[in-house]
């Protein structure tokens, strides 16, 4: 059973910074694309970054320059460190799995976590 458990959203002042967590079982994970996705309220997902099985990152215009994607295949986790937060990053983040890469769009791929809350207060 594949599993995708995201961790450490919260509520941050604008400025601030947050770490996300996207821990994943069930899939060889250094073999699988893995991105990030936001949907804020009213608002359609949308891609926010993605980390190929190589290394590879690509970013939303959006993030780029403030957010970083990263992974760690010996603990089949993927990280997501946000600085320079905003309120219009306020969303529900949404860790996901791919075995196509690069991979933007939400079709593209095949596990999705449950999401975890991200504040930004202004």
């Amino acid at each position: 059973q594949v599993q995708l458990g995201e961790s450490g959203g919260g509520l941050v002042q604008a400025g601030g910074s947050l770490r996300l967590s996207c821990a994943v079982s069930g899939i060889t994970f250094s073999e699988y694309g893995m991105g990030w996705f936001r949907q804020a309220p009213g608002k359609e997902r949308e891609f926010v970054a993605h980390i190929s099985w190589s290394l590879t990152t690509y970013y939303a215009d959006s993030v780029k320059g403030r957010f970083t994607i990263s992974r760690d295949n010996a603990k089949n986790t993927m990280y997501l460190q946000m600085n320079s937060l905003k309120p219009e990053d306020t969303a529900v983040y949404y860790c996901a799995a791919t075995s196509t890469t690069p991979a933007r769009s939400r079709n593209e791929y095949d596990y999705w976590g449950q999401g975890t809350q991200v504040t930004v207060s202004s």
